[in-house]
C-alpha cells in the first residue's frame, strides 16, 4: 500500500520509525507492519541531523516513489511507453454533459474540501472511463485515464479521495443532474416510474450499508439495495441507496416519496416491477397516495377460473411487427378484485379495486421458455438412468418425483405432470394494472418498457460492470454507484433527446466502446470505425466527421467539446 513515518511519544520523548500500510486478505482491512527503527528524535539531534521528523519523511517519499515506479513497471505495456491509440467514443456523452453546464456546481461543493484537482473533471473523467471501458479503479487510473482525449491527470489517491466525496454528497449531486436535466431537456413527469435492484460484494464481513439478503443473483454476499426513479421516457431522475437486507417492499414506498420530496415531483408515480413487489400493502399504498401500479403476475399460479380464460384461445388479437411476422396475442378484461393485509398492530386493511388484467402469449418467449423444459427434462431423464442421487438433480428436481415403495428407497419417477403444466404455460404473462382507462396495447408496451428500467440497472451490472465492487468505504462504494448512475443518465439523455430513441442502448454502448483512433503524427489520426448505418445517422444528426478515414486533432477537439 505505502510507507509513512510514525511518531510515538514515549516519556515525553518522540521515538521515529517506519512503517509500511499493507492490505490484509484475513481481516480484509488495511494493516501495518514495521519497516525501519530509526530512534529518538533528541538522540538524532544530537547525530547531527538538525530536523530528523523533515530528514526521514524525504526517506518515506523516496520509499514511496521507489514503490510507485515498481510497480509502474511490472503493470506497463512492454512495446512503448504510451499507446498510439486514443477513445473517442464517449465523445457522444461528452457533448451531453456540455449541454447539463453543471461544472461551476460541483466546484461549489468542494469548495470546503480544499481539492488540489478539479472536481469536475475527474468527475467526467471517471464518467467517460466507465463508459469506455468498465474495469477495476486502479486500471480505470493505470490504462484508460491515459487513453482518452485529452489525457487526463490525477493521482490515484485524488482518484479516491474524489470517488469518496461524490458518495459522501451522492444525493446533492444526483440532484444537481436532475435540475440540469429539467432546465436544457425538459423532463415530462406527469407520469414517473420506479423500480429497485440491488447489488452483491464478494466479501464476507458486513457493515451498516453491506448487508446480507437475497441478491437479484441468488447469492448470499452482503448487497446494497437501490431504488431508481425515472420520468415518463425512462430518464433517471433520482438514486437512493439503501442498505441490502431491508425488504424492497417497503423500502420501495419510502423511497418513492423521497424521491418524489427531493426533486419537487408530484405527478403519478406508477410502480411498474416483477412478481415480487406485488404485495397488497405495495398496492393499496400507491392508490391511497394517488399513485398506480403495474405488476406482473404468474399465470401459472392464478386460480384454475382465472387461468381457464388466460390460456383460452378465445378474445384474443394477434399483433404483428412490419415483417408480417406474430409477435403476440393479447387480450384484457376489467373486474373488481378485493386486496388486504394486516400491519405490525394486527389492524387489517381492505380494499376493492378495480383492475385491468392484461394477459400476453409472446412467441418468441413461447419458444425460449420450451427449450429450457427441454434442457431440464433431458438432463432430469438422464440423471435418472445413471441413478443419480436426490441432491444431484438440482433445478431439473422440479420434474422429477421420489416415490417411496418400502419406506426404506426413493425411486426417482419423471414428473409428466409437472412438465405439462410448464409447457401449458410458457410464453405466457399476466399484467395487472390500476390503469383502467389504458388500452391493452399500451398497457402491454409499458410494462414491456419495463426492460428499459430494468437496463438502466443492467447496464451498471454487465455493461457498466457496477459490481462486484472491492472498494472498503461506504462512501466510496456509493460514489462508485453514483458514477455508474451519471453514466446512464448521460447514455439515456444522448438515446431519448439527441439521437431521438432511433436506437436502443445496447447499440450506443457498442459505438462507444468501439470507436478509437490512431495517432499517426503530431496532429492526425486515423479513424478505426466501421462504417454502419449507426455511424453514419449520428455523423449526420450531431454533424460529426465520423466517417472521415482521417482526422485532425482540431476536429477531435470539436467534437470533444461541442
Amino acid at each position: 500500500m505505502a510507507y509513512f513515518l510514525k511518531k510515538t511519544k514515549r516519556n515525553d520523548r518522540i521515538y521515529l520509525s517506519i512503517y509500511e500500510s499493507f492490505y490484509s486478505p484475513d481481516t480484509k482491512n488495511t494493516r501495518h507492519k514495521s519497516y525501519k527503527k530509526i530512534g529518538f528524535v533528541d538522540a538524532l539531534i544530537k547525530q547531527g541531523i538538525e530536523d530528523p521528523i523533515s530528514y526521514y519523511k524525504k526517506e518515506v517519499d523516496e520509499l514511496n516513489r521507489a514503490r510507485e515506479a515498481e510497480k509502474a513497471r511490472t503493470t506497463s505495456k512492454q512495446i512503448g511507453d504510451t499507446s498510439p491509440c486514443v477513445r473517442l467514443g464517449y465523445v457522444l456523452l461528452s457533448r451531453v454533459l456540455n449541454i447539463l453546464d453543471v461544472h461551476d456546481y460541483f466546484e461549489r461543493m468542494a469548495e470546503s474540501r480544499k481539492f488540489q484537482f478539479d472536481i469536475f473533471e475527474l468527475f467526467s473523467a471517471l464518467v467517460y472511463a466507465r463508459a469506455v471501458s468498465p474495469c477495476s479503479k486502479w486500471k480505470t487510473y493505470n490504462d484508460i485515464f491515459p487513453s482518452l482525449f485529452p489525457d487526463y491527470s490525477f493521482s490515484y489517491d485524488q482518484v479516491l479521495e474524489g470517488i469518496e466525496f461524490f458518495g459522501s454528497e451522492y444525493e446533492k449531486f444526483v440532484e444537481i443532474l436532475t435540475t440540469a436535466t429539467m432546465q436544457n431537456f425538459g423532463m415530462d413527469t406527469s407520469k414517473t416510474y420506479f423500480d429497485c435492484t440491488n447489488f452483491y460484494f464478494e466479501i464476507d464481513k458486513e457493515s451498516v450499508l453491506q448487508r446480507k439478503g437475497p441478491s437479484k443473483e441468488n447469492r448470499r454476499d452482503p448487497i446494497v439495495g437501490m431504488g431508481l426513479l425515472l420520468d415518463s421516457n425512462m430518464i433517471p431522475i433520482g438514486m437512493k441507496i439503501y442498505p441490502g437486507n431491508e425488504s424492497e417492499k417497503p423500502v420501495l414506498r419510502e423511497t418513492i416519496k423521497t424521491l418524489k420530496k427531493q426533486n419537487n415531483i408530484d405527478g403519478r408515480t406508477i410502480q411498474i416491477a416483477d412478481k415480487g413487489l406485488n404485495c397488497a400493502k405495495n398496492i393499496i399504498d400507491a392508490l391511497n397516495n394517488g399513485d398506480g401500479y403495474l405488476f406482473s403476475k404468474s399465470v401459472k399460479l392464478l386460480p384454475e377460473k382465472e387461468k381457464k380464460w388466460a390460456l383460452s384461445d378465445e378474445g384474443y388479437k394477434t399483433i404483428y411487427d412490419e415483417y408480417g411476422n406474430a409477435k403476440y396475442k393479447i387480450k384484457s378484461m376489467i373486474d373488481e378484485y378485493t386486496y388486504s393485509y394486516k400491519d405490525e398492530s394486527g389492524t387489517k386493511y381492505i380494499k376493492k379495486v378495480k383492475e385491468k388484467r392484461v394477459v400476453s402469449y409472446n412467441y418468441k418467449l413461447a419458444r425460449k421458455k420450451e427449450l429450457e423444459i427441454d434442457r431440464m427434462v433431458n438432463k432430469a431423464r438422464g440423471l435418472k438412468a445413471s441413478q443419480a442421487k436426490r441432491e444431484e438433480y438440482g433445478e431439473c428436481s422440479k420434474y422429477m418425483k421420489f416415490v417411496t415403495d418400502d419406506g426404506t428407497k426413493a425411486t426417482a419417477v419423471i414428473n409428466e405432470e409437472a412438465i405439462e403444466k410448464d409447457r401449458a404455460v410458457a410464453g405466457y404473462n399476466m399484467i395487472v394494472t390500476s390503469e383502467t382507462k389504458m388500452s391493452t396495447e399500451d398497457i402491454y408496451e409499458a410494462y414491456h418498457r419495463l426492460w428499459s428500467i430494468e437496463e438502466s440497472f443492467r447496464i451498471m451490472k454487465s455493461e457498466l460492470d457496477a459490481r462486484p465492487v472491492y472498494l472498503q468505504k461506504e462512501d466510496s462504494i456509493i460514489g462508485h454507484f453514483f458514477i455508474c448512475y451519471a453514466t446512464v443518465l448521460l447514455g439515456r439523455l444522448l438515446q431519448y433527446r439527441e439521437l431521438e430513441n432511433q436506437y436502443g442502448a445496447a447499440t450506443i454502448y457498442d459505438f462507444i466502446r468501439k470507436f478509437n483512433v490512431t495517432k499517426i503524427s503530431e496532429t492526425r489520426y486515423v479513424n478505426n470505425l466501421t462504417k454502419s448505418d449507426f455511424v453514419t445517422y449520428v455523423a449526420e444528426k450531431l454533424n460529426m466527421p465520423l466517417t472521415n478515414f482521417f482526422l485532425t486533432e482540431k476536429q477531435i477537439k470539436m467534437m470533444h467539446t461541442r
